[in-house]
C-alpha cells in the first residue's frame, strides 16, 4: 500500500511541479506495470493528465489534415513498410494539383492545419517543396503548414520556413544510440537526427519529436531516456504510438507494442510537458477499439484525419492494417466530432498552435 501511495504522490507532484526525475518516473512505471498498465493507478494517472491538459487547452481537440503525398523513401528503416527495400510496395507521388485539391477539401471541412507527410523522396527537391508550400500558403494564408519529410540540411529547413512552413514533425525514434542502431541501417545516424531537431527549433519552427512504444529491443531504460530527452528538448508536439509490424520488413514477426503502455506514456508526457500538443495517433486507433477516444482520455488533444486521395491511402502503409477510414479519415470527421462531443470534447477549427514556450 505504501508503494501505491508513493506512486500517487509522484503523480500529484508532477501535476504541481512538472519536472523529470528518472528514479521517480521509473518507480511510477514499475508500479503501473504491476497492474499491467490498466488498473486504478493508471486511471488516476489519466485523470491527472486530463486535469493538466484542460488547464491549458480546456476541452478543445485540434484537427490536422494529413496528406501523405509520397511513399517513396531512400531510407531502409527496419520497421517501416515504405522502406526502400520493400519491392512489393506500390509507389506513388501526388501532383501539386492533387495536393491542393486535398487542401481544398480539408479547408471546406474546417481543417486549418495541413500536414504534408512523406518518405525521404529526392524527387521532391527544395524547389518543388517551396512551390508546394507557397501555393498552399497563398490559397490558405490563415492555415498552418506542417512538414514531415525527414532529415534535411539546415539550409533546406530554412528555405521551407521562409516559404511559409510553420511546423515540422521529426520523430527522434529513440534517444539511445545502441537501440537506434538496432532499428536502422548503419548509414543512419541518431546524432544527425537530433541535430536536425535542434536546427528546426533554432530556425523557429514549432517542432515535433516522438517515438514508438514497444519497438523491437526497446527496454524500460530506453523509455526513460526518451522521456528525459523530451523533457530536456521541450518540443512543441510529440507523436507517440504503439509499434505495429509490417509484413515486408525484417520486424514482420515482432510483437506489436502495448496499447495500455502507450496510453500510460502519453499521460506521463502530458504531466511532464503540460502545454504540449499530443496526438492520439492512427497507430493507436489501428490497434485499439476506440483508440482515439482512449488517447484523448489519457491526455492527448490532437487528431489527424487523413485527407489524402482515397485511392492512395492504402499504399502509404508504414505498418500492417493501418486504419484509413472511420474517425481517422476525412469521411469520418462528422461522426468523430459527434463522438467527441458525447465525451465532453470540443472539436475546434482553429490552427491550434502550441502553447509551449
Amino acid at each position: 500500500m505504501e508503494t501505491k501511495l508513493n506512486s500517487l504522490n509522484i503523480i500529484d507532484d508532477l501535476v504541481i511541479n512538472p519536472q523529470f526525475n528518472k528514479s521517480k518516473i521509473k518507480k511510477l512505471l514499475d508500479e503501473l506495470s504491476q497492474e499491467a498498465y490498466a488498473g486504478p493507478l493508471s486511471k488516476y494517472l489519466f485523470a491527472a493528465a486530463r486535469f493538466v491538459r484542460e488547464k491549458s487547452y480546456g476541452h478543445n481537440v485540434f484537427l490536422r489534415g494529413l496528406i501523405e503525398f509520397t511513399n517513396y523513401c531512400k531510407n531502409d528503416c527496419y520497421y517501416c513498410g515504405i522502406r526502400c527495400s520493400n519491392h512489393k510496395a506500390t509507389r506513388y507521388r501526388l501532383s501539386l494539383e492533387e495536393i491542393l485539391l486535398s487542401c481544398e477539401i480539408g479547408y471546406k471541412n474546417n481543417l486549418r492545419t495541413f500536414v504534408l507527410q512523406g518518405g525521404e523522396d529526392m524527387y521532391f527537391s527544395d524547389d518543388k517543396m517551396i512551390q508546394i508550400i507557397k501555393e498552399i500558403k497563398n490559397k490558405y494564408p490563415e492555415c498552418a503548414i506542417t512538414l514531415s519529410i525527414g532529415e534535411k540540411t539546415k539550409a533546406s529547413y530554412q528555405k521551407y520556413f521562409d516559404a511559409g512552413a510553420d511546423r515540422y514533425l521529426l520523430r527522434h525514434e529513440t534517444a539511445n544510440i545502441s537501440h537506434y542502431q538496432k532499428l536502422h541501417p548503419a548509414k543512419m545516424d541518431l546524432n544527425n537526427r537530433l541535430n536536425c531537431l535542434k536546427n528546426l527549433k533554432d530556425i523557429g519552427y514549432q517542432v515535433g519529436a516522438g517515438m514508438m512504444i514497444g519497438s523491437p529491443y526497446q527496454t524500460l531504460a530506453d523509455l526513460l531516456n526518451d522521456l528525459e530527452f523530451l523533457s530536456d528538448f521541450r518540443p512543441h508536439m510529440i507523436g507517440t504510438g504503439p509499434f505495429i509490424p509490417h509484413e515486408q520488413t525484417p520486424f514482420k514477426d515482432k510483437t506489436a507494442g502495448s496499447v495500455d503502455l502507450t496510453l500510460v506514456i502519453l499521460a506521463i508526457i502530458r504531466l511532464l510537458l503540460p502545454k504540449i500538443l499530443l496526438p492520439a495517433t492512427t497507430a493507436l486507433a489501428t490497434l485499439a477499439p476506440n483508440g482515439t477516444i482512449k488517447g484523448l482520455e489519457a491526455g492527448a488533444n490532437v487528431i489527424m484525419p487523413n485527407i489524402s486521395p482515397l485511392n492512395i491511402r492504402s499504399l502509404y502503409t508504414l505498418y500492417n492494417n493501418k486504419k484509413i477510414t472511420g474517425g481517422e479519415s476525412l469521411e469520418g470527421i462528422i461522426k468523430l466530432t459527434n463522438a467527441l462531443q458525447e465525451h465532453g470534447y470540443h472539436v475546434t477549427s482553429s490552427r491550434g498552435d502550441s502553447l509551449m514556450s
